[in-house]
Parts: C-alpha cells; structure tokens; sequence
C-alpha cells in the first residue's frame, strides 16, 4: 500500500488487485515526470480517505507498467480507469475537478 489507502499496482498483480477486486476499484495511470499526475495525486489521496470503505484506489506507474497501459489504451496520462466487476465502466483523462470524480464514484457506487 503506498500513501493514504492507496495500493502500488504492477503489471504482474493488476489482475489480483484491480479485476478480481469486490469493490469499485479506481486505477490512477501515473509517471514521475507528468505535471498534472502531480497535481491531481492529493485528490486521489483524498478520495482514497474519503471513500475508504467503498473505494478500492491504486496507482500504477505507466513507465514501469507498460504492458496493462497498452493493453487499457493509456495515451495520455493522467487516466482514470473506474473498474466494476473486472470492467472498465469509465474513463476520465486529465486533472479534472475533485467534484468530478465524486461525481462519477456516486455514480457507480
């Protein structure tokens, strides 16, 4: 688990982690050098805190995790990728508003 409730997700445990996981499962597609990963990384920790209960947050690093990136289609990062059920259900790119994220986690919950 990395900080706040996150959990570090690798190419060799996403299945474990993200597509058999019983709850609504966010994956933050990530790298070290990317500006708006940065600046959107204390909204996913909040949001990890926030909906602890209902929320399963992880974050893989798309340089060190290529193979699940292409495999999801991951161009742009930051990408959000809501899974339900071992699906993807949404998509949001970008460092969007916290409110949009909660928007999409009601939604799904």
């Amino acid at each position: 688990m990395t900080s706040n409730g996150t959990h570090a997700v690798t190419d060799d445990n996403f299945d474990a982690e993200v597509k058999q996981s019983d709850k609504l499962t966010l994956v933050d597609f990530w790298a070290e050098w990317c500006g708006p990963c940065k600046m959107i990384a204390p909204t996913i920790d909040e949001l990890a805190e926030q909906y602890n209960d209902q929320l399963k947050v992880c974050k893989m690093d798309v340089d060190s995790n290529q193979r699940t990136a292409q495999e999801y289609a991951v161009r742009s990062i930051p990408s959000l990728l809501f899974f339900k059920g071992g699906e993807v259900i949404e998509t949001v790119v970008g460092a969007v508003p916290k409110q949009r994220l909660e928007e999409v986690i009601e939604a799904h919950l």
